[in-house]
């Protein structure tokens, strides 16, 4: 499985193994972490699992996945950022073993 880190607004890491075919969003629902809402379970429709993909991630995750993600994107309640995602959208691969995934301070 591959290994995601999870690191909080206060830079607290986390690491968890998450399963493939799933997503960055699910994962840290699954394994408690705070700080992604998943307000619409994944729906694309809320945008309360923003979360900034790590600059050494940035490539291989690349950026949203459809012009709805871009345009929920927009609605964030905290900083855009040219590594802003949808939490959600982010399908685990064997690819982002290692990935590394900031959350913003609040989805709110």
């Amino acid at each position: 499985m591959p290994q995601i880190t999870y690191v909080d607004h206060d830079g607290h890491q986390t690491r968890v193994d998450i399963p493939l075919g799933e997503n960055v969003m699910r994962g840290a629902l699954y394994n408690g972490i705070e700080g992604i809402v998943g307000e619409c379970g994944g729906g694309l429709s809320c945008a309360t699992c923003h979360c900034y993909v790590d600059e050494d991630w940035v490539d291989t995750v690349g950026g949203p996945s459809s012009d709805t993600e871009a345009e929920l994107l927009e609605a964030v309640a905290t900083e855009l950022r040219p590594a802003s995602r949808l939490s959600c959208q982010i399908e685990i691969t064997s690819a982002l073993d290692g990935l590394i995934i900031h959350l913003p301070e609040t989805q709110f």
